[in-house]
């Protein structure tokens, strides 16, 4: 049957339920002989697919992630309850995008999202060439799920995204707090330490390249655990997800240090006697931070969030310009001329550089979300370039000013009666109120995706503010911003950023892979292994060290 779309449209008003299921039925006879076809062709390529990539854990990757990836269009909810009551339809479409018992995506209106994957069960039960035919005739037959488990829908949060805004969300992305510890890690290295920096922004632009390659060998590859799934099966595609997602949890713990940090430096003398313990100033403002940054946890839809977390551009640029400001109009000064190389503490400064590429979790959506995939390459490049000529600067202009006395932030190093101090201090503080909730919010996403659907409203409040608290905890016990980041960097990132990348490439594309090509890999993961083993002993030993002392 070859009706028009204009035609459907004229029989569904006019007929009834007999005569629209009399035309499913007409439809469905219709394919079934190009289906047979069809069948036997994809039989052979779904052998070599370890199975659907929006079925396996973690389904609500996508969908936190792409929070880092996109701006989207505001619709705020807590606990699944929405507050936007803009009207009927809008209320219905925010409830079903923020509630997450339900574990739906926010809806895109059809013209701007792409169609999503069709799973292997649905591709048994359709083919290409019918699927404008079904999509054009409701069915209730069709519309009802035979799974009646609710699934993530993978559309992008967004439209498409252009070669400006896919720059700002990689800059975003990539430079965070890291760029706070960049004159540390010199003091740490030395100078010749530094040239760790420029090594790991050439590897690491390199293996961001390696996993568009890994996504353009499969259309159905979305995300970083779809490469990893890809690679090794259904383990990889946990392995990956998990470390992904301690990577981010352990972020917040370092966001609730540095916090406290900074305001116990604003306001040292601040205390408080509560049942006999005394509680400084350091132990107060991470107790406050917590509290504050509690509720953005709780909610559902992070979309205003993330449009002043992309805000963090011009914080980052407006706290480089005060350091600037501070070392050459306040009369600071760049006199340090430093050390050379600093052999023994020079695994902190490799983990402190490692953390400062640490954004290729989110290049594959940054990727999937292009108007023009082909625009990747310059994107990387000029997110790169422009990132590491910004950690430079700083590690630079921070050392020479500061020198052996610099510490793990150098906004704790800057004279705090001087204007361009305290609004240094005051960024760096605001900052992370509004990146902490969607850094967290994919770990707890992901936890919540375990929980039975009918109790998962219940204990989504206890997950997440279970999470918040255990950050807190964590953070008073080791507080120690720089070696927390330089485990971070060495540890994780080092896997996400250098190993990982690597690894799925030679297994997606083994066969195709030139001899060149196989050998620069395992250099890059050689270096990788290297980098995590010593940073990653170096920190945990200084960690130790620290606290026992």
């Amino acid at each position: 049957m070859k009706n028009s779309v204009s035609d459907h449209c004229f029989y569904i008003d006019s007929e009834g339920d007999d005569d629209e299921e009399k035309e499913n039925r007409s439809v469905e006879d219709g394919n079934e002989s190009d289906f047979s076809g069809w069948e036997a062709e994809q039989r052979q390529e779904q052998q070599f697919q370890p199975s659907s990539y929006n079925t396996q854990w973690p389904q609500s990757y996508r969908q936190s992630i792409d929070m880092y990836s996109s701006v989207p269009s505001p619709s705020i909810g807590i606990l699944g309850t929405p507050l936007s009551k803009l009207g009927d339809s809008f209320l219905s479409s925010s409830y079903l995008s923020s509630s997450l018992t339900r574990r739906q995506t926010p809806e895109t209106l059809p013209f701007l999202a792409k169609p999503p994957v069709p799973t292997l069960g649905e591709q048994q039960h359709e083919r290409p060439s019918s699927q404008s035919v079904h999509s054009q005739i409701p069915s209730r037959r069709s519309s009802i799920r035979k799974d009646d488990r609710p699934r993530i829908d993978h559309h992008p949060m967004s439209s498409q995204s252009s070669f400006a805004q896919a720059v700002l969300n990689g800059i975003n992305v990539l430079c965070g707090v890291g760029i706070l510890s960049t004159p540390y890690a010199v003091k740490e290295g030395g100078w010749i330490g530094l040239s760790i920096l420029f090594i790991f922004a050439v590897l690491s632009f390199y293996t961001g390249l390696l996993l568009r390659y890994c996504l353009d060998s499969q259309p159905e590859l979305e995300t970083y655990p779809d490469i990893g799934q890809a690679a090794f099966g259904t383990p990889g595609r946990i392995a990956i997800s998990i470390v992904l997602y301690v990577e981010l949890y352990v972020s917040c713990i370092d966001y609730i240090i540095m916090e406290g940090d900074n305001l116990s430096s604003l306001f040292p003398n601040t205390h408080l006697n509560l049942g006999g313990f005394e509680l400084n100033a350091h132990v107060l403002f991470a107790i406050f931070t917590t509290l504050a940054v509690l509720p953005t946890v709780w909610l559902r839809d992070l979309s205003v969030l993330s449009y002043i977390s992309a805000g963090g551009v011009i914080a980052t640029i407006l706290v480089l310009l005060c350091l600037f400001w501070v070392g050459l109009v306040d009369d600071v000064g760049f006199e340090s001329k430093g050390t050379p190389l600093n052999l023994a503490t020079l695994p902190v400064a490799m983990g402190l550089y490692g953390f400062c590429y640490s954004g290729h979790a989110v290049f594959p959506n940054i990727y999937s979300s292009l108007d023009k995939p082909n625009q990747y390459p310059a994107i990387l490049l000029t997110c790169f370039c422009i990132c590491t000529f910004m950690y430079a600067g700083v590690a630079v202009m921070g050392y020479t000013m500061f020198g052996e006395a610099t510490l793990s932030q150098f906004t704790l190093n800057m004279p705090h009666d001087l204007v361009a101090s305290k609004i240094a201090v005051w960024s760096t503080v605001v900052n992370p109120f509004t990146k902490y909730a969607l850094s967290l919010n994919p770990v707890a996403m992901s936890l919540e995706e375990l929980i039975p659907a009918e109790k998962s409203r219940m204990y989504s409040f206890f997950i997440r503010t279970g999470l918040v608290f255990s950050t807190l905890v964590i953070g008073l016990c080791i507080p120690f911003f720089g070696l927390l980041l330089s485990l971070i960097g060495s540890l994780f990132t080092m896997l996400v950023t250098l190993i990982l990348p690597c690894a799925c490439y030679l297994t997606i594309r083994k066969g195709q892979v030139t001899r060149f090509q196989m050998i620069l890999c395992i250099i890059i993961m050689t270096v990788g292994v290297v980098a995590s083993v010593i940073g990653t002993y170096s920190a945990v030993s200084k960690i130790v060290e620290n606290l026992s002392s």
